[in-house]
């Protein structure tokens, strides 16, 4: 029973790693477009054949730990069963504590349409989600002006 005890203290004090990403289907989808209760809340989509993503996803994490009414979700267009290629390139660029999706659906281009109707799937792509149900989606790099802006 000590060897039980003592294993299971070893569990819990080991640091906790975001998991791989969990499907979005089109529920899903609907959901995160949803007005956030408060604040913002950021969807960013990426692709793991974008050249920019990366850069992306790191200056809108930067911008959401200096800004607690940011919720900021993680989308990649690639399908679900490359789950295990998007959580190593999450983690290996640092950013494996985002919630992070990646699309379940037999048509993909459905879910692109849910999430942001003028999108044409280009990545990456930002979108703003307000508490007043108001959003802005920007394409593209971000850095820390234009995110504000995005936000604002």
């Amino acid at each position: 029973m000590k060897h039980v005890t003592a294993a299971l203290a070893c569990l819990l004090a080991m640091p906790a790693f975001a998991a791989a990403p969990s499907a979005l289907n089109v529920a899903g989808a609907q959901a995160l477009v949803a007005a956030p209760a408060k604040g913002v809340r950021l969807l960013a989509l990426w692709s793991l054949d974008c050249a920019y993503c990366e850069e992306n996803l790191s200056a809108l994490a930067a911008f959401q730990r200096t800004h607690a009414d940011v919720e900021l979700v993680f989308i990649a267009t690639d399908p679900i069963g490359e789950g295990a290629a998007l959580e190593a390139r999450l983690k290996a660029a640092g950013l494996d504590a985002v919630p992070s999706r990646a699309y379940a659906d037999a048509t993909p281009e459905r879910i692109n349409f849910l999430i942001d109707p003028t999108w044409g799937g280009e990545t990456p792509r930002t979108l703003a989600i307000k508490a007043d149900g108001s959003r802005k989606g920007a394409s593209g790099a971000l850095d820390a002006g234009r995110i504000a802006r995005l936000v604002d």
